[in-house]
């Protein structure tokens, strides 16, 4: 019994040090990543502003709803391994830029990702930053020190690269 006491006041202590740690982190993050594709600039506008098809490329989203528009820009609702997470259009510039905005004040986490197309020498490049809030600091914690803010971006360019090359 004696064990189970010094295990749970360890723990007890590991919390409380990644919520201290938390706190003190800033509630929000600036995070980018690039990827150059071998397609042209509209046919990766085509890819990442299809939302019926996201199931289609993206393992992290299984289901796509289409909610009613809200000021003429699109809105849906992603559910997938990060739960249901509404987005919407915030801005759109075809085929150069596109700003989504997660429309959820519910959820622990918010933001912006901006996602700009520029042509290249073989085909465009394709950047996106996040520009995000992690309003509960154990959630900061984690995505800091154990997923890193870049991984889900990371993720989203791998996949649309496997998607591209498998449509060629």
């Amino acid at each position: 019994m004696k064990w189970f006491w010094i295990a749970a006041g360890a723990f007890a202590v590991l919390v409380l040090a990644m919520f201290v740690v938390g706190w003190l982190l800033p509630e929000k993050h600036h995070a980018s990543r690039q990827a150059t594709f071998r397609a042209s600039p509209e046919t990766l506008w085509a890819l990442i502003t299809e939302v019926d098809a996201f199931p289609s490329w993206r393992s992290d989203v299984k289901t796509v709803q289409r909610l009613p528009d809200r000021d003429g820009r699109p809105v849906w609702v992603e559910e997938g391994s990060s739960g249901r997470i509404t987005l919407a259009v915030e801005r759109s510039d075809a085929p150069r830029l596109l700003v989504l905005r997660i429309a959820d004040p519910d959820l622990p986490f918010g933001g912006t990702w901006t996602y700009e197309i520029r042509p290249s020498t073989n085909g465009s490049t394709l950047t996106i930053t996040e520009d995000g809030e992690i309003y509960n600091p154990l959630f900061r914690v984690m995505s800091r020190f154990v997923f890193g803010y870049e991984s889900t971006m990371a993720a989203y360019l791998k996949a649309a690269d496997t998607r591209l090359a498998n449509s060629r």
